[in-house]
């Protein structure tokens, strides 16, 4: 038990993912690394035996030091793309992501103590959805520009 849901497929991996919308003053807190030059989403893989709920609250506790509450499931994203960590360069991965919004405290302050699966120091960064940067998931720079209260479906391949 508690193992991720991170599952051998084939030559392939299938990811179970929780990944956290957290906007304050116009803009959204990503993740980046040492290695990548591209944000992506506070969030991580869902354990076995927790709901996608859990899961994204215990991430955005792990990612930023600070306990949050869900608002609302945003989006549901199905990936295909190749990954590009060395644990699993150039492997098909499947993976499915349930986005939740998350209730921000006005005294949010998140701190970074997190690594990447093969041990890149992780940072937190405000992103204004105007800039330049590539993050993922892609339609985060269209969709929380207007923000509505349905709950969205994506699917992206990139095989």
């Amino acid at each position: 038990m508690n193992k991720d849901m991170c599952v051998p497929c084939d030559d392939g991996i299938l990811n179970v993912r929780a990944g956290a919308i957290i906007i304050k003053n116009g803009k959204v807190l990503m993740v980046g690394n040492e290695r990548d030059n591209y944000l992506y989403s506070v969030g991580g893989r869902i354990k076995f035996g927790e709901t996608a709920e859990e899961a994204v609250v215990r991430e955005v506790y792990e990612e930023t030091g600070v306990k949050m509450e869900i608002d609302r499931l945003g989006f549901v994203h199905e990936n295909y793309f190749y990954g590009d960590a060395s644990t699993n360069l150039g492997k098909l991965i499947y993976e499915i992501s349930f986005f939740f919004y998350m209730k921000v405290p006005d005294d949010f302050t998140p701190v970074s103590d997190s690594f990447t699966e093969d041990n890149c120091k992780e940072h937190l960064v405000w992103a204004d959805l105007d800039d330049e940067i590539k993050m993922y998931p892609e339609f985060f720079k269209t969709e929380l520009k207007n923000i509505t209260h349905t709950v969205k479906h994506f699917v992206k391949d990139e095989r």
